[in-house]
């Protein structure tokens, strides 16, 4: 991994990290009554939020005006991502069906032996059904466009900013491809948004 990418790997391997072993405190009746819950219990994994790592394609090549692949940066960028959430407990991944977001997942697929779940750019409902029924305590991450990626952000209940405005809607800047969106969704309380930058191209 890049040294630049060490310090935010690990900042994001911290907060989820940290995120999953807090849980939100609740009242009880009285202290003579209150049990605390074994880390492992089904009620302590319960309320671990679900945290969503959502990012825009890596660098496209200019080979196919509808589907284009990745170009050599991106291919980079695509690597870098890899080593750089490998151990943030990434438990699912999802794409569209476009070649250039399958492709910047893929390192990441490989080296954790996950399957990337592919859902139609066009059908964000479905993309939204599918992360709110996964398990508590899951990190998922998502790979769109820039121009789904912040109204996917804001359905999830995040915050995207630095967005331009477009006819269709907020969107990304047309040459941003180093952030990433850490949407992190409590069983309890308000969703927060982090953002943060992967850097230059790698």
């Amino acid at each position: 991994m890049p040294a630049l990418l060490r310090p935010l790997s690990c900042l994001i391997i911290l907060l989820i990290s940290t995120l999953v072993a807090c849980k939100p405190a609740v009242a009880t009746p009285s202290a003579d009554t209150a049990k605390p819950e074994p880390a492992g219990s089904d009620a302590s994994i319960a309320v671990r939020p679900t945290t969503v790592i959502v990012l825009r394609h890596a660098e496209k090549e200019k080979d196919d005006p509808r589907d284009p692949t990745l170009s050599p940066a991106g291919e980079a960028r695509a690597r870098a991502l890899a080593g750089l959430l490998g151990e943030a407990g990434v438990t699912h991944l999802f794409s569209s069906e476009f070649r250039r977001t399958l492709a910047t997942l893929r390192p990441l697929a490989t080296a954790k032996g996950l399957e990337i779940t592919v859902v139609p750019s066009a059908d964000q409902a479905a993309l939204v059904t599918a992360i709110e029924a996964l398990p508590a305590g899951s990190v998922a991450v998502v790979a769109g466009h820039s121009n789904t990626v912040p109204a996917l952000v804001t359905a999830l209940g995040g915050e995207a900013s630095g967005t331009v405005a477009s006819p269709a809607g907020p969107v990304l800047p047309d040459d941003a491809y180093d952030r990433l969106f850490l949407v992190i969704r409590p069983a309890r309380g308000l969703v927060q948004t982090l953002e943060l930058r992967q850097g230059a191209t790698p």
